[in-house]
C-alpha cells in the first residue's frame, strides 16, 4: 500500500476512507497512485457492504495535482478510461465525498470536482492554474466547474487560473460543509455515516438520477421512470416499507 501512495480503511459500517498518502510531495499523483485508486474504486463499487466513500489527503494537503517529475519521466497519472487519478473520467457508481485540507490545485481540484460532496477546512485553497503554464484543466475541471459554481465565476476562475478559498467555494455552493482546520476528514466521515444509513441501491440510483438532471426533459423523465420501476422491485424497498410500518431501523441487504 505505501509504495502506491494510497491507504484505505473502513472506519465505520458502509464507509470506505481513501487517503492519498505522499505528504512529502503534497500528495501529487503519479501513475502508481492513479492505478491504485482506480482499482480501489472498482472494489468499492463491487463490495455490497460499502455504500459511501471519502477521499482525503495525508499531511494537511489534499492534492497538489500531477507529479510533474514523474510525468517528465514518462509516468502518466491517467488511467485509460478512468482519467486522472483513476477517478476524473469515471467516478464510482456510489457516492464519494472529498475531505479537503490545505491545497487542492490543478488535478487535485479536478479530483474534488469529480466527487459528489465536498467537506473542506476553512483554510483550504482550490484552483485550476493550468492556463498559467500553457495548458488547460483537461481532467474534467472545465466541464464540471460551471455546474458547481455560477457560470460567470467558473469562467473567471478558469481563465485567470487564480486560486480561490474554501470560504468562497462554500458561498458559491461547491463546498457543502465548511469546518475547522484539521477536521475535514472527521466531518466527512460523519456525513458519510449519515448517508450510509440509507438503502445502498437507492443511493446509487439517486446518484445516477442526479447526473441525469441536465438531460432533455423527456429523456430525464423516462430514465427516472425506469429507475423507479427497478428500485420498487428490490428487496430493500420492501424491507424499507416493513421497517417503517414496524417502527424499527431497516436491515438493508443490497438486493
Amino acid at each position: 500500500m505505501e509504495s502506491t501512495g494510497v491507504r484505505t480503511e473502513k472506519p465505520t459500517d458502509g464507509v470506505l476512507l481513501i487517503t492519498l498518502d505522499r505528504p512529502a510531495k503534497r500528495n501529487a499523483v503519479d501513475g502508481a497512485m492513479s492505478r491504485h485508486i482506480a482499482a480501489t474504486l472498482d472494489e468499492f463499487d463491487a463490495d455490497p457492504s460499502l455504500s459511501v466513500g471519502v477521499l482525503t489527503g495525508a499531511g494537511g494537503t489534499f492534492c497538489s495535482g500531477m507529479d510533474l517529475r514523474a510525468f517528465l519521466d514518462g509516468d502518466a497519472p491517467e488511467v485509460p478510461g478512468r482519467g486522472f487519478g483513476g477517478l476524473t473520467q469515471a467516478p464510482p457508481a456510489k457516492p464519494l465525498i472529498a475531505a479537503v485540507e490545505g491545497f487542492a490545485l490543478a488535478g487535485g481540484c479536478e479530483l474534488v470536482l469529480a466527487c459528489d460532496l465536498v467537506v473542506a477546512s476553512a483554510e483550504a485553497v482550490f484552483g485550476l492554474p493550468e492556463v498559467g503554464i500553457g495548458l488547460i484543466a483537461g481532467s474534467g475541471g472545465l466541464l464540471r466547474l460551471p455546474h458547481r459554481v455560477p457560470r460567470s465565476v467558473a469562467a473567471e476562475l478558469a481563465l485567470t487560473g487564480d486560486r480561490f478559498s474554501a470560504v468562497d467555494a462554500h458561498g458559491w455552493g461547491l463546498v457543502n460543509r465548511l469546518v475547522d482546520p484539521g477536521s475535514a476528514a472527521s466531518a466527512a466521515l460523519e456525513l458519510a455515516a449519515r448517508i450510509a444509513r440509507n438503502a445502498p441501491l437507492a443511493l446509487a440510483a439517486t446518484k445516477r438520477m442526479l447526473a441525469a438532471a441536465d438531460l432533455p426533459a423527456d429523456e430525464a423523465w423516462a430514465r427516472q421512470e425506469a429507475e423507479l420501476v427497478a428500485i420498487k422491485a428490490t428487496e430493500d424497498a420492501r424491507e424499507g416499507a416493513r421497517a417503517f410500518g414496524e417502527k424499527r431501523a431497516p436491515r438493508w441487504s443490497g438486493r
